[in-house]
């Protein structure tokens, strides 16, 4: 009788090369790192009113903001309706400009609103701008 030998199953050698793969993977990190952009918006949440004649005007110094909760602020500072004019004063001294502008969440009591632009009128504000946004921005 003839023997015959038969070789088992040639195992193939498989490896996973994982190299081009990190590259691919930190090229889509850099890609989306560089084309997202991020926008920093002051940490006062409001929603102001929408105008059709809202046009942009330079950042002032002076900005007096309301939010939904009928908090205050001045300039990022939070005051209240006693000390207000006051510190609008000290404010309004130091500026140049003396105008305020008045950035209102769109839900408030219009009375508050009343009282701080007569408030702003009371410390010798020369301007008072009301800030909107355009409804383009709406949209």
């Amino acid at each position: 009788m003839i023997a015959l030998e038969f070789e088992g199953r040639k195992k193939v050698d498989t490896n996973l090369n994982i190299a081009p793969l990190i590259d691919v993977v930190f090229l889509l990190l850099i890609f989306f790192m560089l084309s997202s952009h991020f926008v920093t918006q002051p940490g006062i949440k409001l929603t102001l009113p929408i105008a059709s004649t809202a046009k942009l005007h330079p950042e002032e110094d002076i900005i007096i903001s309301i939010t939904n909760d009928d908090d205050l602020y001045l300039n990022e500072e939070k005051v209240n309706l006693d000390n207000l004019q006051k510190k609008l004063c000290v404010k309004l001294d130091k500026s140049q400009k003396k105008t305020v502008i008045v950035k209102a969440d769109e839900k408030i009591d219009l009375g508050l609103a009343v009282k701080i632009m007569d408030i702003a009128k009371q410390a010798k504000a020369e301007g008072l701008i009301i800030s909107t946004r355009a409804e383009e921005d709406a949209k």
